[in-house]
């Protein structure tokens, strides 16, 4: 099925059926995605071999133009955001000058529109970057992927291409003390002939024990909702069943939001 990419480092801004309307910001490549993860439902395809090529990235300068165009535009037509997001072609904080430019976006929104909330949506991979946590610390939603619990699982859904334990990445969710939300997609399909269903009670219970430790200040709960790289070989979860996972969730006194 056809999967898209963001053609610019500015877009919107959209309706996000989990943030708002929301402005969001590209660090990527327009014609190309960079992720350390080979999501099997990710709506920009599949990762390139050569994701680690960052010779057409855009600079620091050019992001800050862009996005100061953008809100001083919006700011005359009283297009006020709810949220400013990275998130675009891929994984937003393998930039080189990702703690850099949330520092301009903050700046920046503060001048334009000092009520919007600044967003990061990341796969989680590069928090044990000190200089990428402090970053993700300062801005008011930091939305970090946990879609299961369980290493195996992780290998199918997410496919990374860099070196990831489950353990030792709820141990680094949970060095944020309470400042991320945890977003979760859920879903099931066939991916290389094999059955792919994060739903079960075995992986439901144990990303709930994972969710108790992390203790986040909120957990997003959705599935998928756009064309991905496998097509019909993927299915939705129905939104009831996403409602009764998050109502375990609520009941850990944890805030839950659920996209069907």
């Amino acid at each position: 099925m056809a999967t898209f990419l963001f053609d610019d480092i500015i877009f919107g801004p959209v309706k996000s059926r989990r943030l708002g309307i929301s402005l969001g910001i590209n660090l990527l490549p327009t014609k190309r995605k960079i992720c350390n993860f080979n999501c099997i439902y990710c709506e920009c395809g599949w990762t390139s071999d050569l994701e680690k090529a960052v010779s057409q990235l855009p600079g620091r300068e050019e992001v800050y133009n862009a996005l100061e165009r953008k809100l001083s535009e919006m700011k005359a037509k009283s297009q006020a955001p709810d949220v400013i997001t990275f998130a675009g072609n891929g994984e937003p904080t393998l930039h080189p000058a990702f703690p850099g430019i949330i520092d301009d976006s903050i700046i920046l929104r503060d001048k334009y529109f000092p009520k919007a909330r600044i967003a990061v949506l990341s796969n989680a991979t590069t928090i044990t970057n000190p200089g990428i946590k402090a970053a993700l610390l300062k801005i008011d939603q930091n939305i970090l992927k946990l879609d299961s619990a369980i290493d195996s699982t992780i290998k199918l859904h997410n496919q990374p291409r860099v070196k990831i334990n489950v353990e030792e990445l709820i141990n680094n969710l949970t060095g944020f003390n309470g400042k991320v939300i945890i977003q979760t997609l859920f879903l099931r399909g066939i991916h290389k002939g094999k059955v792919i269903d994060n739903t079960t009670p075995v992986e439901i219970n144990t990303w709930l024990k994972a969710i108790e430790r992390i203790r986040p200040s909120e957990v997003m709960i959705y599935t998928i909702s756009r064309d991905t790289p496998e097509g019909a070989r993927l299915n939705k979860v129905p939104l009831t069943e996403l409602k009764k996972i998050a109502a375990l969730v609520d009941s850990m006194g944890i805030k839950t939001q659920v996209s069907g």
